[in-house]
């Protein structure tokens, strides 16, 4: 085998187990306290957001948080250096998510109103201790 057949071989494999552990590492990082995002059963009249159809797939967080007895979803922990957040899904691309899709319905302290199979819930990123 040539040198430079060798080379490029080994640089291959090298990005290959590169971006392999780019998509398992962010998911080892992660300092502080966990973020939550927490649904809040609520009678508030105004515009919400239907969720009743969305999937657990796009919106892991947010159906975790309404189907829970404490309204809260699994813990997410911020990386160290901000690089994490570019590698994963986090509870925060969902808040954003759904204040893009109804901006009526996001309210003055950054809580967004949803409706689920009739039921209304404010939902927020909160920050407690676990």
């Amino acid at each position: 085998m040539r040198p430079v057949m060798r080379t490029l071989l080994v640089a291959i494999a090298v990005v290959t187990i590169a971006l392999l552990a780019l998509g398992a590492l962010p998911s080892y990082l992660g300092t502080g306290e966990p973020y939550h995002l927490t649904a809040e059963a609520t009678t508030d009249e105004g515009a919400a957001i239907n969720v009743t159809g969305v999937t657990e797939r796009r919106y892991p967080y947010l159906t975790a948080a309404i189907e829970a007895d404490d309204g809260r979803s699994a813990g997410y922990r911020k990386g160290p250096f901000g690089i994490k957040e570019q590698f994963t899904h986090t509870p925060f691309d969902e808040v954003d998510a759904l204040s893009q899709r109804s901006s009526e319905a996001v309210r003055e302290d950054g809580r967004v109103l949803v409706s689920h199979e009739g039921e209304r819930y404010y939902v927020e990123v909160s920050r407690e201790d676990t």
